[in-house]
């Protein structure tokens, strides 16, 4: 009888300390997918204010066409691209364009000194900090998802749960030029 009792009681701890374990996992996983949701909207608004750059530098600098064709190139890239490890190759190839078309704006101050100009200058550095909060966050919560997966005890059933990969964190990619890491220049 008393033995019983105390399989019966293991057992409940036992489903009870499984159904945290889970819990726990699918909450980090539900993080995650908000985050890299936050990003996404992020990213796609930056996407929505290069058009209209674009626009206000052509008005100045119609000359510099392969500049706006490569800008246009790497924003359709990166708005197609999938998942986190292509969207962050797609992102740094964006920011590289980027440089090019804030070099060439630095040539003409008549553009900087525009009302219009600088209203896009001001919402693409609040998009580029929000860009750049979104990430830390979802890194954060990429991080501990990771954690929590591979720690003692939720490693053992981690993979029975069905929770087998680590999530992809969105970092810059190393093999990448190392001026990338820095934020995208928007300053005239």
């Amino acid at each position: 009888m008393v033995l019983t009792i105390v399989v019966v009681v293991v057992i409940v701890l036992l489903v009870l300390g499984i159904a945290l374990i889970y819990n726990s996992l699918v909450r980090l996983n539900q993080q995650s997918d908000e985050a890299w949701s936050d990003i996404t909207v992020q990213l796609k608004r930056r996407y929505d204010l290069i058009p209209n750059l674009i626009n206000t530098v052509k008005g100045y600098a119609s000359h510099e066409k392969t500049v706006f064709e490569d800008v246009t190139a790497a924003r359709t890239a990166a708005m197609g691209a999938q998942g986190v490890q292509e969207t962050a190759k797609a992102d740094n190839q964006f920011q590289q364009t980027m440089k090019s078309l804030f070099a060439v704006a630095e040539n003409y101050p008549d553009l900087k000194a525009t009302q219009n100009f600088q209203q896009l200058q001001a919402e693409l550095t609040d998009t580029e900090d929000k860009i750049q909060a979104s990430r830390r966050f979802y890194n954060s919560i990429v991080r501990d998802f990771n954690t929590k997966r591979k720690t003692f005890p939720t490693n053992i059933f981690a993979n029975m749960l069905n929770f087998k990969q680590d999530k992809q964190y969105f970092d810059v990619d190393p093999s990448e030029d190392t001026a990338v890491e820095a934020p995208v220049e928007v300053k005239f």
